[in-house]
C-alpha cells in the first residue's frame, strides 16, 4: 500500500474465491466494493475520518454517482493493485480508479465515484464540500 504525492493511494489485494463465480471470473458487482476499500484507504492515508467528522457535525457524504469501465475479468487469486485518486473536493468528491494485475501491470478495469456532503438530520445536500474536509482532502491540512 503507497500513497503518492498526488492524493492517490495504492491498494494491493488478492481476488478471494468468495468473489468469483464458477468459471472463477470476479463478478462485475465486486469490483465497486475493491474501489471502495481503495477510497477508504485513500481517505485514511490523508487523515480524512469522514465517520469521525458525522459524529462531530452531523455531515455525511453519500455516494451519488458511480462508473466502471470493465476492460479485462479479474480472475480467482489474481494479485491486482487497485489506485484511488482525488481529483475534486471542492463542490463534491471526485474520485478516480484504476485496477491492473500487479504482474504485468495490466488494466483491467476503470472508474469513477462522486459523493456529496448532506447535512443531517435535516438530510439538506450542500453546494460545497465543508472546508474543513476540503482542506484535509486537498493537503492544505485543518
Amino acid at each position: 500500500m503507497t500513497q503518492n504525492c498526488d492524493r492517490s493511494f495504492d491498494l494491493e489485494m488478492t481476488v478471494p474465491f468468495y468473489d468469483v463465480d464458477s468459471l472463477q471470473v470476479v463478478w462485475h458487482g465486486h469490483y465497486l466494493k475493491y474501489m471502495d476499500d481503495a477510497r477508504s484507504a485513500l481517505f485514511d492515508s490523508l487523515g480524512a475520518d469522514l465517520p469521525g467528522y458525522y459524529e462531530k457535525t452531523g455531515y455525511i457524504f453519500p455516494v451519488t454517482k458511480t462508473s466502471v469501465k470493465h476492460i479485462h475479468p479479474l480472475r480467482y487469486k489474481d494479485r491486482v493493485i487497485c489506485r484511488a485518486k482525488l481529483v475534486e473536493a471542492r463542490f463534491k468528491i471526485v474520485v478516480d480508479f484504476e485496477i491492473r494485475l500487479r504482474e504485468g501491470a495490466k488494466v483491467c478495469a476503470r472508474g469513477r465515484t462522486e459523493q456529496v456532503a448532506v447535512k443531517t438530520p435535516e438530510m439538506e445536500m450542500q453546494l460545497k464540500v465543508p472546508d474543513e474536509i476540503r482542506d484535509i482532502l486537498e493537503g492544505r491540512g485543518v
